[in-house]
């Protein structure tokens, strides 16, 4: 097996011509090669005269193919995950899991796969009675705390594009999309440069990766919130569920999401070591999809070969020293009504596998931190959050609608007004004009216009004058962090695992998937499989875990 790199098709051409473009780069007829594998395929579109398609292929060829010597590398050995040999230390109760999102489910499938039969408790419900409520939420604004775009089944990421991209290195990521395929993802997310899943389809994964976890012995069990946790001697000994509910526990492997502030609020009361962390706030941005297209593509614009053109952008405010950049870029996508919390209008993005909606939607927020929030402690970057949520609501109509203006108004500081220009707004429940500096931070606000106008050189027509914002886009990333050690563990509470964006340590689907796995790895190091769990008193639940109607709510 040869690995050849760099190799450059136009994006008009078939997949079926990889195996000519390979056997032509080695030299070799094509009837040499038995086996062509994609390792990574990008694409290039700088030069709009000449889009193409990037790929690294791993070539299998016939027993005594010659090749030119020296010019071809034999195929790097597929990476290997960590060898996990379980530790010594004798765990009595199974491993509980709080919180079915990225970071939960793949620590909960990672300790399934090795036999320890977790229990994941998630405060949401299912994906499919969790659709039908933000549904509801959409279509009439009326909000569910516990079942919304952010609590449930598959976590936030659910109900966003999708996107598996990330910026780190790890073993594990190779895992999470292997794992994800095996739950009906499309093997593509194996090698693109920029995979994603969509909406329509994560929602079907979810689902197959929950039974996958149920096949394993692992048990996960809907509205069950965690309420507080159970501590003796600097270690944890249990969680209460929905206020009642007792379950004893030696690990528990803390996963709530990004806005769990209840949980970070009991943790705090608890003495567990938290931190404020920065994130970024700002709006959400739309254009026209084929504006966005014309831009990146050029003349191709348009092009049934080609997808929907995306954009990740950054600016650096010369004045604040501040960073604006775009997050979460949707596109053909929708923008979407995120909140958990009564009161307050968080807005979001949303794309389906497709991508063929008429809008493309970004994040484009600006950088703030604990030097912004105005008050100390650890939950202050949360009510700065609330505070700007509060505005936001108020703004919109107190009904949930999204305060939203045209870049025009709002370079201008008018308080909006006609918004079915060049874009028609996609938000759910729907959007209100108005001014966006009354529900945005001062600092935020000044470097917004800055942005615009920089990243307009940079994609042509982003600072488009009709161009749609709405706001606020406040959950970014968590404004807290569990503080923990280098074996994943709090820093001051034995057998609690802090794990993914809610933990403060991951930013998107696949990081937080590997943070829990990494979570999950560090517990099986230390722990010994168990032969069965042994009960304690009438609080053990060996096979499951039933919650009544009145216990769920």
């Amino acid at each position: 097996m040869y690995r050849l790199p760099d190799l450059r098709l136009p994006f008009t051409a078939a997949e079926a011509d990889l195996k000519r473009a390979a056997a032509q780069a080695l030299q070799v007829r094509p009837a040499c090669l038995t086996a062509v594998r994609i390792v990574k395929k990008s694409l290039d579109a700088r030069r709009k005269n000449r889009i193409q398609y990037v790929y690294t292929l791993d070539v299998e060829l016939k027993p005594g193919t010659d090749l030119p010597p020296g010019r071809f590398r034999a195929a790097p050995a597929p990476e290997r995950l960590p060898p996990l040999r379980p530790g010594s230390a004798k765990l009595l109760n199974r491993p509980l899991i709080i919180g079915a999102g990225p970071a939960g489910l793949f620590a909960a499938l990672l300790l399934a796969r090795h036999g320890y039969r977790p229990l994941v408790l998630e405060r949401g419900k299912d994906v499919d009675s969790r659709s039908r409520d933000i549904g509801r939420f959409w279509q009439q604004g009326r909000l569910d705390p516990e079942s919304n775009i952010q609590f449930g089944e598959g976590g936030a990421g659910t109900f966003s594009d999708g996107k598996l991209t990330t910026r780190i290195s790890s073993p594990w990521i190779r895992a999470v999309l292997q794992w994800l395929v095996e739950a009906g993802a499309p093997p593509a997310i194996l090698y693109e440069n920029k995979p994603h899943i969509g909406t329509d389809n994560l929602r079907r994964v979810v689902k197959n990766l929950r039974q996958q976890l149920t096949g394993l012995g692992g048990e996960i069990v809907f509205q069950a919130r965690v309420t507080d946790l159970m501590l003796t001697a600097g270690k944890v000994s249990g969680v209460v569920v929905n206020d009642r509910l007792t379950l004893p526990a030696d690990v528990v492997v803390l996963a709530p999401g990004h806005s769990a502030r209840d949980t970070y609020a009991m943790l705090l009361a608890r003495g567990i070591t938290l931190e404020p962390k920065p994130f970024a706030l700002g709006v959400r941005i739309e254009h026209p999809q084929a504006m966005i297209d014309r831009a990146q593509y050029g003349p191709a614009a348009g092009h049934p070969k080609l997808p929907a053109a995306d954009y990740q952008l950054v600016h650096q405010s010369k004045d604040s020293g501040r960073a604006a950049y775009t997050f979460c870029m949707c596109p053909g996508g929708l923008v979407i009504g995120a909140a958990s919390e009564a009161g307050g209008v968080v807005t979001n993005g949303m794309s389906g596998s497709r991508r063929n909606g008429k809008n493309a939607n970004s994040a484009l927020v600006v950088e703030v931190g604990p030097s912004d929030y105005g008050s100390p402690g650890p939950l202050a970057g949360i009510e700065y959050q609330r505070r700007w949520e509060r505005k936001a609501f108020e703004l919109g109509g107190g009904d949930y609608r999204a305060p939203a203006q045209t870049v025009r108004d709002f370079l201008q500081g008018k308080p909006g007004g006609d918004l079915g220009g060049l874009v028609r707004p996609t938000y759910r429940p729907g959007v209100t004009p108005a001014d966006l500096h009354q529900c945005l931070p001062a600092p935020v606000a000044a470097v917004l216009p800055e942005a615009l106008a920089a990243l307009g050189r940079k994609v042509k027509g982003f600072d488009h004058p009709e161009a749609i914002l709405s706001g606020v886009e406040t959950r970014t990333s968590a404004p807290v962090r569990i503080v923990r050690n280098e074996q994943k563990e709090a820093v001051n509470t034995a057998g609690l695992f802090p794990a993914g964006e809610g933990a403060g340590y991951a930013g998107g689907i696949t990081s937080a998937a590997v943070d829990g796995m990494e979570a999950a790895a560090a517990i099986i190091a230390r722990f010994a499989l168990p032969t069965e769990y042994k009960p304690t008193g009438d609080l053990f639940l060996p096979t499951g875990l039933n919650l009544s109607p009145e216990l769920g709510k």
